[in-house]
């Protein structure tokens, strides 16, 4: 029994075993109900006492099955997922119901898991970053419905990546405020450098005049690329549609070049160009300016992963797929506790981004 091992090994000895590194004594067992991923069992858990420095014992605590503990981990991340996916306490009973039974989960039984979530919650989005080191960093927004002043709007939630230079992705920031301005996003910026959060060496946004002004703020010599996918689609909007397809191919000869130098020339040609067919197209590109090519100042190996914010983009992706079924939340904290519940249980996994192999001498090599 695991229960009974664990004990071994904090009383330096097996069971009648004589040693002279004792380290307490045996007193008696308990039965302690406990919910489990089998149903509703009882455990015998023995009870022990340990010797302190000072000739003082102290009370045996197993962490295998903890103090107070009712049901297990996996029954906890049962609860968990199914509250994730959208269930209610009522929807949680009746699907856990056939592997649990009808009376192992009380409504705040439920609740406490849930509560435990937005406790951890709370300690992760004031965690201290200043011991960590991030060479990209994501920023993008999504919206949802919400509930706020008692109507339902959509509301923008804003989101932060950090990248590490093993290429591991990881969440560093999530926040609800009522528009995409530059306050707001300052707000988040200057939340992740207010918790040590120290500059990157690159940050890759969409064409948000409000983050982009925050970046500039809070971290001025962190290098800026523009998301190339973004603008593509403000150059799109600006063109009649029987233009599109021609528009796509000079701006695909622009940020799918070879070189640096060559994007630089299929650039002038595209101003040339286009500055005869649509004025307002060539304003939106040169609105971008040169922060549309910063990824071709590192090495090709980056370029896919650097080019577009397709790495948030895929979270919020799966963050509407796993919300669209909500209708709306009740509060702001109820749609960002589910949120970060996605990652924090592993429902939502982030992988490596490309070429990840060799990122910290490419940003090394580009700083």
């Amino acid at each position: 029994m695991v229960i009974e091992e664990e004990l071994e090994e904090a009383l330096g000895t097996t069971w009648y075993g004589r040693s002279g590194e004792r380290r307490g004594y045996r007193n008696g067992t308990q039965e302690r109900p406990l919910v489990s991923e089998y149903g509703p069992v009882k455990l015998t858990v023995p009870r022990a006492r340990l010797e302190r420095g000072d000739g003082t014992s102290q009370e045996w605590h197993s962490t295998v099955v903890p103090r107070y503990a009712r049901r297990t981990q996996r029954v906890d991340e049962a609860i968990l997922g199914s509250y994730l996916a959208g269930g209610n306490s009522r929807r949680i009973r009746k699907a856990l119901e056939p592997l649990l039974g009808s009376e192992a989960l009380s409504k705040s039984a439920i609740s406490r898991v849930v509560v435990r979530l937005r406790t951890l919650f709370e300690s992760w989005r004031t965690r201290d970053l200043s011991h960590e080191a991030f060479s990209v960093v994501y920023l993008d927004g999504m919206f949802l419905p919400v509930r706020m002043a008692r109507r339902v709007v959509r509301v923008p939630v804003h989101a932060a990546i950090g990248v590490h230079e093993d290429g591991r992705k990881e969440l560093l920031a999530l926040d609800i405020s009522a528009s995409e301005s530059t306050g707001s996003w300052s707000a988040v910026v200057g939340s992740l450098a207010s918790r040590g959060l120290q500059s990157p060496r690159l940050v890759v946004l969409d064409g948000n005049a409000g983050l982009r002004r925050a970046v500039q703020e809070a971290w001025p010599t962190t290098k800026v690329q523009r998301c190339t996918k973004h603008k593509l689609a403000n150059l799109l909007a600006k063109a009649p549609k029987h233009s599109h397809a021609e528009l796509k191919r000079d701006y695909h000869a622009i940020v799918y070049a070879e070189t640096l130098v060559a994007a630089r020339a299929a650039y002038q040609e595209f101003v040339r160009k286009w500055s005869k067919l649509s004025a307002e197209v060539v304003k939106s590109l040169a609105e971008a300016g040169d922060e549309l090519l910063t990824f071709m100042q590192f090495p090709e190996s980056q370029w896919r992963a650097l080019r577009t914010t397709n790495a948030i983009e895929r979270l919020n992706g799966e963050f509407r797929r796993r919300t669209k079924t909500q209708g709306s939340f009740c509060n702001e904290q109820a749609a960002l506790v589910l949120l970060f519940g996605l990652i924090a249980v592993g429902q939502i996994r982030m992988r490596k981004i490309d070429g990840h192999y060799d990122l910290a001498s490419a940003l090394e090599s580009a700083a």
